[in-house]
């Protein structure tokens, strides 16, 4: 019987195809004493050759999607399981204390873990292989119990991931040949893992709170990411209505793609520039197919969460130089540095655990800490920058001296390159990320010392009201249209252009159609999004008349509410549906 779940809309499309749960199953066993030696050994042989096929098959996806130096960590895996000592000991405990199979691995790896885990304080080396123990360990326990190990990397036929959540790196590794969609108990429209869902053009529907209860494996899903709803077992008239709605959606794209090479103009020819926000160079496919002017937001922080060790100098450098290349001579190239902390974190870089990560030690606050892992970053940003226009843009920045203090060491990296003979830019702009209230206050002091603004609305309006934008439970109160947040954007924006500087937005309220005219009326500069919201934005702007949209502006920052807000621009903007 039909069945249908709410949640919250965070990538639009609609799908249509089998659900496949990517929840960690319970590997919980009893220790059993057994009579037969030979049955358990035999078992656990089954186990390892599966276990070694499942990595084989990971390895060569990961290093086909991702490069060599991402799949090594799934060699180490497979040496693991080949390792004589680590397969002979668990044996030797089957024998010699006549135990299941399951309580013999599990005896040996803990043996292990705790002695790489004794010795990890002095070598990372072994740090890793602990991690190592434990990976496989629950993969071997997996096929011992015969219970599926998710891994988005394995699927091969078309699927709806339904997860608690989706981390970035589970995102990362999704094939779009195969996956369709995916549904989350938890999450809003700004989570990563939305975000990541745009870039790759799947529909996604987010904050069920009940998914994962409610849907089994293998049944059928209907995913609607426009308007938030999963409809389990659908009919076949359902299927029907959605595969026509389907149909709709991919003709209004066929009529987007028209403006693919035109200009972003108003209805009154005032231009305004549309960039896009991408997290990899792989991304750049989507932004040209999109007609995006340039990138907005280039997240370098996949980067570091892709490599099983901090990048260097040369792998930095040719990832930046690449995107620099791919887009036009003409277009600007803003790159974030490293944004790590709060839900990204890197198992190479343990930081000190924190009761509120994501108010802690992360974005600018870490590059300060950590300036050698900073330097290493603008060494290679600053060589990059002899290939097109880039932007350079520091993240949380909360008070100028976080900023002159980043903007010091900048100048101290390009003056030793240049000293060497290196070719840099002599145009390199320095900004920052407008995402913390304290930065957005004082934009007027900012403005007089920063190249640009770029406004990090996702994070803005989260801390502005007080409220985790990954939980559901307040999801009602990420309001980008809140009078309190349009009031701060507005004083952005007059800071910049008070100083001849340029305000720019970067946050998914950029793409936002009820956003976008009380922004123009606000005179934002450029407002850069995921590429597929670039398409929708242009044709949006391009009926709408610019000049008028300033009283429109002025009128949303004096209402009360959010509500008020969008019931005016409604009331204004027919072309709004």
């Amino acid at each position: 019987m039909a069945k249908q779940i709410n949640g919250i809309a965070a990538s639009n499309g609609v799908a249509i195809a089998k659900a496949y749960k990517l929840i960690t199953p319970d590997l919980s066993f009893d220790k059993r004493t057994i009579d037969d030696v030979q049955v358990e050994k035999s078992r656990l042989e089954a186990a390892f050759l599966a276990s070694k096929a499942d990595l084989e098959k990971i390895r060569d996806k990961a290093a086909a999607s991702m490069g060599n130096e991402a799949a090594e960590v799934f060699t180490a895996h497979i040496m693991v399981l080949e390792d004589p000592e680590f397969t002979g000991g668990i044996e030797q405990a089957i024998e010699s204390d006549a135990i299941n199979a399951e309580a013999a691995l599990q005896q040996v790896a803990d043996m292990y873990i705790a002695l790489f885990e004794g010795m990890a304080d002095s070598n990372a080396y072994m740090a890793e292989r602990s991690a190592d123990i434990r990976d496989v360990t629950k993969r071997i326990l997996s096929h011992l119990l015969d219970k599926r190990l998710p891994n988005p990397a394995l699927i091969d036929e078309e699927v709806i991931i339904v997860a608690h959540d989706m981390t970035p790196s589970d995102t990362a590794q999704l094939d779009r040949r195969y996956v369709k969609g995916f549904v989350t108990d938890v999450g809003g429209r700004t989570a990563h893992a939305a975000i990541m869902a745009r870039t790759l053009e799947i529909p996604a529907v987010v904050g069920t709170d009940v998914a994962t209860d409610s849907i089994n494996e293998g049944d059928t899903l209907v995913l609607d990411g426009m308007d938030g709803v999963v409809i389990q077992d659908p009919t076949e008239q359902t299927v029907a209505e959605y595969q026509a709605k389907t149909d709709a959606y991919a003709e209004q794209k066929v009529e987007w793609a028209k403006l693919k090479d035109q200009k972003t103009l108003s209805a009154d020819g005032q231009h305004f520039t549309l960039a896009a926000n991408i997290g990899t160079p792989k991304d750049l496919t989507g932004v040209l197919e999109n007609g995006a002017e340039g990138i907005g937001l280039y997240r370098t922080e996949f980067l570091y969460m892709d490599s099983q060790e901090l990048p260097d100098e040369e792998a930095q450098f040719e990832a930046y130089k690449s995107v620099l290349e791919g887009v036009e001579p003409d277009e600007n190239v803003t790159i974030r540095t490293m944004d790590i902390g709060g839900d990204k974190k890197l198992p190479y870089l343990p930081l000190p655990e924190e009761e509120n990560p994501f108010l802690g030690y992360r974005a600018i606050r870490l590059s300060l800490g950590r300036s050698d892992i900073f330097r290493t970053q603008l060494r290679a940003l600053i060589r990059a920058s002899a290939f097109g226009n880039l932007w350079i843009m520091f993240p949380m920045v909360a008070t100028l001296p976080e900023f002159r203090a980043a903007r010091d060491i900048f100048n101290e990296e390009k003056a030793k390159l240049v000293a060497e003979g290196v070719a840099v830019s002599d145009n390199i702009k320095l900004g920052i990320m407008v995402e913390v209230p304290a930065a957005a206050v004082l934009a007027d002091k900012f403005a007089q010392e920063v190249d640009f603004f770029s406004i990090g609305t996702n994070d803005l309006i989260g801390y502005t009201m007080a409220a985790d934008r990954g939980n559901d439970k307040v999801s009602y109160l990420y309001q980008p249209y809140n009078p309190s947040i349009l009031r701060l954007v507005d004083s952005v924006i007059k800071a910049a252009h008070k100083y001849g500087k340029v305000a720019a937005m970067c946050g998914e309220m950029a793409g936002d159609p009820i956003a976008v005219p009380i922004l123009m009326g606000m005179g934002l500069d450029e407002f850069s999004m995921s590429a597929t919201s670039v398409l929708p934005t242009r044709s949006l702007m391009r009926q709408l008349d610019a000049s008028k949209l300033q009283t429109l502006a002025e009128k949303a920052i004096e209402a009360d509410t959010s509500e008020d807000v969008v019931a005016l621009v409604k009331a204004n903007v027919p072309e709004i549906k």
